[in-house]
């Protein structure tokens, strides 16, 4: 990967400006399940595994955009990707072991994964519009409206997949695969909603979007709740 600039002063602002606010979305989301908190450790391998599913996406989000002609099935390729990117990521790392033994444990880590894949992407992307002279970086004012919601989407829809994990955890395997199969479709097609919105259509009802993920996080967070009840009560 060509970084577009080696400034260390734009490679700094890139980098804190990235990684910080998926670290606040995590702190909040954490905060939501701290009567089961997660080892810390895991939780940073599996943020850090997060950020390299980007480095995957990329190629493949690529190959995408070269052989598919319909725009509207390339943001519905793009947004499959990340989000089976995403999960991989969490199940690479605590597939059947000790540190996903609960409903709530899935939703967690699918989120902190997500919120990895966040910082790097954030860090692309402002790498991107930051201009080569550090004087005119308050100018990223514009065009950086997905930029604002990028962090919380990615969240969310991961959360969907965790969440659909958690409430099936105790089910048949069937019915963990539909659940998961239901999970994948909802994040996936939330996830491309936001992208038609946002990309096709210039971020001119970004508010009216951003209202609606406002909406699916509380939706969300009353169903990690569900999770996080299913947990303690087995």
């Amino acid at each position: 990967m060509i970084l577009p600039t080696t400034d260390p002063k734009i490679l700094c602002l890139a980098f804190l400006g990235g990684i910080i606010p998926p670290l606040l979305w995590l702190w909040f989301w954490l905060k939501e399940d701290e009567g089961h908190p997660e080892p810390k450790g895991v939780l940073s391998i599996v943020f850090i595994t997060g950020m390299l599913a980007v480095i995957v996406v990329l190629p493949i989000q690529k190959f995408i955009q070269d052989h598919v002609s319909l725009p509207e099935g390339q943001l519905v390729l793009w947004a499959s990707t990340e989000e089976i990117l995403k999960y991989l990521a969490v199940l690479i790392i605590v597939y059947k072991t000790s540190n996903a033994t609960k409903p709530i444990d899935w939703p967690t880590y699918l989120i902190t994964a997500a919120l990895g894949f966040a910082a790097l992407e954030n860090m692309l992307f402002l790498l991107k519009i930051f201009p080569s002279s550090i004087g005119a970086i308050p100018s990223l004012s514009t065009g950086n409206l997905r930029f604002l919601g990028a962090n919380l989407l990615h969240a969310i829809s991961s959360a969907i997949i965790g969440i659909a994990v958690g409430l099936s955890f105790y089910a048949s395997q069937w019915k963990r695969i539909i659940f998961l199969f239901v999970g994948f479709l909802i994040a996936i097609g939330l996830h491309s909603t936001f992208n038609f919105f946002i990309i096709r259509n210039a971020g001119n009802d970004f508010l009216k979007v951003l209202a609606f993920l406002w909406v699916v996080t509380i939706i969300i967070m009353l169903l990690f709740e569900k999770v996080r009840r299913i947990s303690e009560d087995y």
